[in-house]
C-alpha cells in the first residue's frame, strides 16, 4: 500500500514543501530512504522503529521504502521522522484518515515516541500555511512559538500516540488560539538606560544620530573612557520593531535554535557582542549544516565589536559584503543559503597598543611604528563603510560631581522614532526604511544640497581626502540630523556636524 504524507524542511529563511511517500511490499525486511536525505534522516530508521513499537503499534516487518520528493532537494534534520512514522503506520492500514492530506507533520521522536522540540519550526510552519495547507501538527514545546501564525490551525502534541487518537476520532486535540500581536511587547524592560551615564554627551549625540538613521559607528578612546558600557546601552534608544522585522527576527533564531519554550515573538531589537577569537564562519554563518551567523544574528539590531584590531583581519574583512548586501550568502555543494543581514555596526577600540596616545592625563609609550601597525589592522574599505568615527574621552572628575539631569533612554528614543516615523514616510515607494541603506541614485534624490553646503563639502571633500563612499555617507549622515531637527532641507548646521564625524580619519588613519 502506498501513502503520501505532507512536511517541509528549510533552505534558508524558507521553506520547501516536501511530500513523504511511503511504500510498503512483501521481500526481505528492510527500510529504505531515497530522495537525498542527509545523515539524520537516515538514522531515523532507528528512532522510528522503537517509537512505533513502545507507542502500541506494530512496525511492519516488511519492505518500506520512503522517498521524499522532490528528490533533488537536499533533506536535512530530524523533523522528519514524524511524517515518516505516520506514513509507514498509513501505509500498514494502521491508521486511518480520510482528510489526512489535509495535515502536515514536523517532528522529532524519542524511542518512546515522545515528540522533542525542533529547531526551525516557525519558518517551516510559515512556508505550510502559504503553501495552502491548513492542518499543521507539531511537537508541544515548540506550541509557543509557532502561536503567533494566524490562518492556520496548528496542532500540538506530547507524543505519536496521541496524534494517531486525534486523527482516527478517538481523542480530539483543539487547535491552537493565535496571538498576532504585539501586546507582550516590554518597551521599558531594558536594566541599563542612557540616563545613568554621566558627561559624555557628544558620544550620546553620535548614538541618537546613528539610531535614528541606523548608521553604523566606530569609537575610539583610551581603557576606561567608557565605550563598552555606552554600547551595551545603545539597543535602549533604538527604534521599535515593526511586527513584520520581530517576525523575521524570530525566524532566524528559531532556525538557530535560540528560541525557549516560553517565546513566541523577539519584540526587541537583538544585540550581539562576539568575543574577538570568533571564527569567520560562526561570524558570518556557516557549518556542516550552514546556520545564520552573528551579523544574521544581529539582523534589524546591532552587532558590537569590541577592541576592533583584536579581531583576525580575515574575519573583520568578511563584514565588507554583508554590510554592502544585507545579505549573507552561504554556497555547498548541493546548495546555496541566503540569510539577511541588516544589522547596525557599532565597534570600539584602543588608538594605540597601550590605550594613551592622545590622551592628557597618561602618557602613551608606544612608538610611531606601533601605533601606525596597530590601526593598520582595520583596512581602508572596511573603515569606510563605517558612517561615524567618534573619539571617547575620560570622564572628567567634576563631571563625576555634577548632579545635573541628562537626558534618559526613553526621551532619546522618543526623538529616534520621531526621525524614523518621517524616514519611513519619505521611503514608503523605495523597499527601504532607513537613511543608512539609501543608494547613490536617491541620495540625488532625497538628499539634494544647496550652494553653501555644497561649497562646505567640497572644501571637506578635499581637505579630508575623502572617497566617494565616504562622501555619499557623510550626505546620509546630514539627512539623518536633518529629520532628528524635523528640517525638510539639509541645511548648513547639518552637514558640518556630519563631517566632524569622519575627522578623525586625519587623526589617526593620516599620521
Amino acid at each position: 500500500m502506498l501513502s503520501k504524507i505532507y512536511s517541509c524542511v528549510l533552505s534558508g529563511l524558507d521553506g520547501n514543501i516536501i511530500e513523504v511517500e511511503v511504500d510498503i511490499s512483501n521481500g526481505l525486511p528492510a527500510l529504505t530512504t531515497v530522495g537525498l536525505p542527509d545523515t539524520t534522516v537516515k538514522e531515523s530508521r532507528e528512532r522510528i522503529r522503537s517509537a512505533i513499537k513502545n507507542s502500541g503499534y506494530e512496525f511492519p516487518i516488511k519492505r518500506i521504502t520512503i522517498n521524499l520528493a522532490p528528490a533533488d532537494t537536499k533533506k536535512e534534520g530530524s523533523h522528519l521522522d514524524l511524517p515518516m512514522a505516520i506514513g509507514i503506520l498509513e501505509a500498514a492500514g494502521q491508521i486511518r484518515c480520510e482528510n489526512i492530506r489535509e495535515y502536515a507533520f514536523i517532528g522529532e521522536m524519542s524511542l518512546n515516541g515522545k515528540l522533542n522540540r525542533i529547531n526551525g519550526a516557525l519558518p517551516l510552519v510559515i512556508a505550510l500555511r502559504d503553501w495552502g495547507l491548513k492542518k499543521i501538527i507539531l511537537p508541544k514545546s515548540n506550541a509557543e512559538e509557532v502561536s503567533i501564525i494566524p490562518g492556520i490551525d496548528i496542532l500540538p502534541f506530547e507524543n505519536l500516540a496521541e496524534i494517531i487518537d486525534h486523527l482516527q476520532g478517538v481523542k480530539i486535540q483543539m487547535p491552537l488560539d493565535c496571538k498576532p500581536d504585539l501586546e507582550k511587547r516590554c518597551f521599558n524592560c531594558y536594566e541599563e538606560d542612557f540616563g545613568d551615564v554621566v558627561g559624555q554627551e557628544m558620544v550620546k549625540r553620535a548614538f541618537q544620530v546613528a539610531a535614528a538613521g541606523g548608521h553604523n559607528m566606530l569609537m575610539i578612546g583610551p581603557p576606561g573612557s567608557g565605550k563598552t558600557m555606552l554600547a551595551r546601552r545603545f539597543p535602549t534608544i533604538l527604534p521599535d520593531m515593526t511586527y513584520e522585522e520581530a517576525l523575521e527576527v524570530t525566524k532566524i533564531y528559531s532556525i538557530a535554535g535560540l528560541l525557549n519554550d516560553t517565546t513566541s515573538l523577539i519584540y526587541n531589537r537583538p544585540f550581539r557582542a562576539p568575543h574577538h577569537t570568533i571564527s569567520s564562519a560562526s561570524l558570518v554563518g556557516g557549518g556542516r549544516i550552514p546556520k545564520p551567523g552573528e551579523v544574521s544574528l544581529a539582523h534589524y539590531g546591532v552587532l558590537f565589536l569590541d577592541e576592533l584590531p583584536e579581531f583576525h583581519r580575515s574575519v573583520l574583512e568578511v563584514l565588507r559584503q554583508p554590510i554592502e548586501d544585507e545579505v549573507v550568502t552561504i554556497s555547498r555543494v548541493n546548495a546555496s543559503l541566503t540569510y539577511p543581514s541588516k544589522f547596525m555596526l557599532i565597534a570600539s577600540m584602543n588608538p594605540c597598543p597601550c590605550g594613551y596616545y592622545g590622551d592628557e592625563n597618561h602618557n602613551c609609550n608606544c612608538t610611531p611604528q606601533q601605533i601606525k601597525r596597530y590601526l593598520s589592522k582595520i583596512s581602508g574599505p572596511l573603515l569606510d563603510r563605517i558612517d561615524m568615527h567618534v573619539e571617547v574621552f575620560p570622564v572628567q572628575y567634576k563631571e563625576l560631581e555634577n548632579d545635573s539631569i541628562t537626558k534618559n533612554s526613553l526621551e532619546i528614543k522618543k526623538a529616534v522614532n520621531l526621525a524614523k516615523e518621517i524616514q519611513t514616510e519619505r521611503y514608503k515607494n523605495e523597499n527601504i526604511v532607513f537613511n543608512s541603506q539609501l543608494k547613490p541614485g536617491q541620495i540625488r534624490k532625497y538628499c539634494r544640497l544647496r550652494e553653501n553646503e555644497k561649497k562646505l563639502m567640497e572644501e571637506a571633500f578635499h581637505k579630508l581626502g575623502l572617497s566617494a563612499r565616504a562622501h555619499n555617507r557623510i550626505i546620509k549622515l546630514s539627512r539623518t540630523i536633518a529629520d532628528l531637527a524635523g528640517s525638510e532641507y539639509i541645511e548648513t548646521e547639518h552637514l558640518a556636524e556630519a563631517i566632524q564625524y569622519r575627522n578623525l580619519d586625519r587623526k589617526f588613519w593620516n599620521m
